[in-house]
């Protein structure tokens, strides 16, 4: 049976702006299971980011619940957020937003140093060893404007899981990249689950959301459909036949939802 991770009970989130509200989540219910890759996607407006903000605790949803180990984090306040943000959930956006005075190398290691249980020596080690495995070492010591798209989103990455998080949160991560750097960053998210790593990613990308096991399709503020895919495999990925076979799938389903 698989483990629920992270699961929500009637979510719904209402924007209010000059008396006019609007209704952006309606009652959702979802349950995201430890060591999935799950793809959202769904028409622009649709409300895709937005519950991935509530369901990570940067935004309060209006009601309903987001449990995460068995606490309704919609309940906590910003303090306890900021810590379990700290500690458990990583993040990725479609903006690498480094912080432009500090290096690569400084952008992963300022929240390595929020670990609990871990000393700096340990999270220098850990810096380094995802400088390397990102392939940033010869320009782990550049400013964020010395570096390409590629380069800025692969250190995005490494500043996301430095801290070991349970899950990952990833807006359009390949969203603002050129085939060739999203295709880097699609690998590092699929390695990383491989791991073990859970991962949560909007995209309106098809060949991007067939990297994942599971996709849910989200129109007006509610799940309409799932798709459940095998795992992704490695040794396929450069195979276009292998791409181009998930991909039919993928369109399939989502034409049946009138996508």
């Amino acid at each position: 049976m698989r483990e629920t991770i992270l699961s929500t009970r009637r979510l719904s989130k209402t924007y209010v702006a000059d008396g006019v509200q609007t209704h952006v989540l309606g009652s959702v219910d979802v349950e995201l299971y430890k060591g999935d890759f799950t793809s959202i996607m769904g028409p622009s407006g649709s409300g895709k980011s937005t519950l991935l903000y509530c369901l990570s605790g940067m935004d309060a949803p209006t009601s309903g619940q987001v449990v995460f180990e068995g606490e309704d984090i919609a309940r906590f306040d910003e303090e306890r957020l900021s810590a379990l943000r700290a500690q458990s959930f990583g993040f990725v956006f479609q903006a690498a937003n480094l912080v432009s005075n500090l290096t690569l190398f400084e952008n992963v290691a300022v929240p390595g140093y929020l670990k609990h249980g871990r000393n700096a020596a340990e999270t220098r080690r850990a810096v380094d060893d995802l400088i390397n495995r990102m392939g940033l070492s010869e320009v782990a010591s550049h400013l964020p404007r010395q570096a390409s798209g590629g380069q800025k989103q692969r250190c995005a990455v490494a500043r996301a899981v430095v801290n070991e998080p349970a899950i990952v949160f990833a807006d359009e991560p390949t969203g603002a990249l050129n085939r060739a750097n999203s295709i880097e960053v699609l690998d590092l998210l699929s390695e990383l689950n491989r791991e073990g790593k859970s991962i949560l990613m909007v995209t309106h990308d098809v060949r991007s959301a067939v990297r994942g096991n599971r996709v849910l399709y989200f129109e007006d503020g509610a799940i309409r459909g799932e798709l459940e895919l095998s795992p992704w495999d490695p040794a396929h990925s450069e195979e276009e036949a292998y791409v181009c076979e998930r991909e039919a799938m993928a369109n399939s389903w989502l034409s049946s939802l009138a996508w």
